[in-house]
Parts: structure tokens; sequence; C-alpha cells
């Protein structure tokens, strides 16, 4: 296959891409099984979304540090916290669904059979694959014009605001495929009517943040706090 189909060039055209080398849009719309027989197995020069993902995940991110940085004047780690939401596999999903991305993705026919077009997993992905082409077919500035145009309702929204730390700190680490946060009582003090409880979490090839409060739920909510305003 060597042309975009008519249909998803118009689409494409119509979200607010503009393309010019058509292979780099088949490659970002392509998933693995398409060229493998529905194996799941491509051969060596198949391409597929992936490497585009890869790109378009860092200029999703860049774009929307930059505007969160512009439109706030919160601290990183609340800044990080927002980000983190919005740059999520979910909201990525969310925004291929309501622009009718399932309808161009190319998958192989067990892949489509087994929900694939409706998987978060990969219409996260490949709204970070189009995210990708369209910067290596037109260029950071008309990139990040775009995304902010598909992102505006989470920008203006709530996502990734007042969320407790816990909450923030696990979709900080399933954002950045990290293992899951795990909290750990390492020190109790006082007698039972004024205990004070030193809780550590750590996140494994991260690190690790510690608070005390007089509550172990109080501990755990400040040591998350910790933790993403030093590694978030």
């Amino acid at each position: 296959m060597s042309e975009l189909a008519l249909e998803t060039r118009n689409w494409l055209i119509a979200t607010g891409f503009t393309v010019k080398d058509e292979s780099i849009w088949l490659e970002a719309l392509t998933h693995g099984s398409f060229n493998s027989g529905g194996s799941g197995q491509s051969s060596a020069d198949t391409k597929d979304y992936q490497r585009l993902e890869f790109l378009g995940d860092r200029v999703l991110g860049l774009s929307v540090a930059s505007w969160l940085y512009s439109a706030s004047t919160r601290k990183e780690g609340q800044l990080s916290q927002r980000l983190n939401a919005l740059v999520s596999g979910r909201t990525c999903a969310r925004i291929a669904r309501s622009i009718g991305m399932a309808d161009h993705l190319l998958l192989g026919k067990q892949a489509r059979e087994d929900g694939g077009a409706d998987s978060d997993n990969i219409l996260g992905d490949v709204m970070e694959a189009v995210i990708g082409a369209n910067f290596l077919d037109n260029g950071y500035e008309a990139t990040r014009d775009v995304i902010y145009a598909l992102w505006d309702s989470q920008l203006s929204g709530d996502a990734g605001k007042a969320k407790h730390p816990k909450s923030a700190l696990q979709e900080w680490a399933a954002g950045n495929k990290r293992a899951m946060p795990q909290y750990e009582v390492t020190a109790r003090s006082g007698p039972d009517h004024a205990s004070r409880f030193t809780v550590q979490v750590s996140i494994h090839n991260v690190g690790t943040a510690e608070a005390t409060a007089t509550s172990k739920h109080e501990a755990e909510k400040l040591a998350a706090q910790a933790f993403l305003e030093k590694f978030g």
C-alpha cells in the first residue's frame, strides 16, 4: 500500500492536519498486525506507528508543558500533575475517539476482531503517532497549534487539577510506564492518642520520598506529594 485512502486523507485534513508526504501518515496509522498476516509479528522491514509514537509523545509533552507554563503560575509539582493527566494514554485515546480515528486505523483482521480499533492503548499510541507525523511533515509550530485545537477542552478543563496526591502519583507512574507506588510505614512514635507515622513511598528504578504525620493516611498523602515534587 503506497497511498492513503482518499477518505483518510480528507479526514486528516478536516481534523486540522496537513498532509504532504503520505508515506509518513500511512506509517502513523498502521498497527503491526496489519503487515504480519494477523500473527502480531511484523517483519524487520515493516513500518508501523511505533517510531512515530515515540516522537509524537515528546512533541505532545513539549506543547502541553509550554501551554501550562504560560497559562499558570503553579509550582513544578502541580504543573507535572496536570501535564501527566493531559498527555496520558487515556486522554490521547479520548481525543482519538472524538475525531473518529478508529475508522482509519490499519489493523490486521484478528486485531480488529479482538477490538483493537477501540483499544485505549492502540488509540492513544496512534494519536501520538499522527502528532509525530505532522511534526515531520509540517514542523513544530504547526503541530503545536493542532494539538492546542484538539486538546482545547482538556486544557481548559479540570484534568489533573486538585487531585489527591496518591491518585496523582499513581497516574504519574502509569503515564511514565513505571511500577505502581509502594507505601511502607518506616517508623511510629508517641502514645496511642498522639501517634506519629513516618511513611516512605517508593517507585522501582525512580526513587523514594518520606513524610511524617499524625495518621498513616495523611503521611501517605504527604509522602506522595513529596515524591511528585521531587521526581515529577
